[in-house]
């Protein structure tokens, strides 16, 4: 068998795909919580700007997003974090905040969200 004429990856190359891949892995699996949060952020402040449309004051906008972010596990936002204003007839809801998601050691990841109900 003629060696010069094998293809493939070395040892050394397996290795460090495989720690690439691993690493991407952890990556992502650390990320998810954060974008699952945030769209579910965003989901709440949609569906708050509809009650505010309907009529529904400020006050009870700000409980509403505690009970809805409490049954979708939303920790990083409070009722008191939005911004509640009214455009017209239309009810603007919006919040701005900051996840940090650690990776490994002193290394994370930060992450500034914006959700906005003006996109609606």
């Amino acid at each position: 068998m003629n060696h010069r004429n094998q293809q493939g990856l070395s040892l050394v190359s397996v290795l460090f795909v495989g720690v690439v891949l691993a690493f991407a892995l952890v990556l992502g699996f650390r990320t998810v919580p954060a974008i699952t949060e945030y769209m579910a952020v965003k989901r709440i402040v949609n569906a708050l700007a509809e009650e505010g449309d309907a009529g529904v004051p400020v006050s009870k906008l700000r409980q509403s997003f505690g009970r809805r972010a409490q049954i979708d596990d939303v920790s990083s936002v409070t009722g008191t974090d939005l911004d509640i204003s009214k455009e017209g007839n239309q009810t603007i809801v919006e919040v701005e905040y900051e996840r940090v998601v650690p990776i490994a050691g002193n290394v994370s990841l930060l992450f500034e969200f914006q959700a906005s109900s003006r996109a609606r």
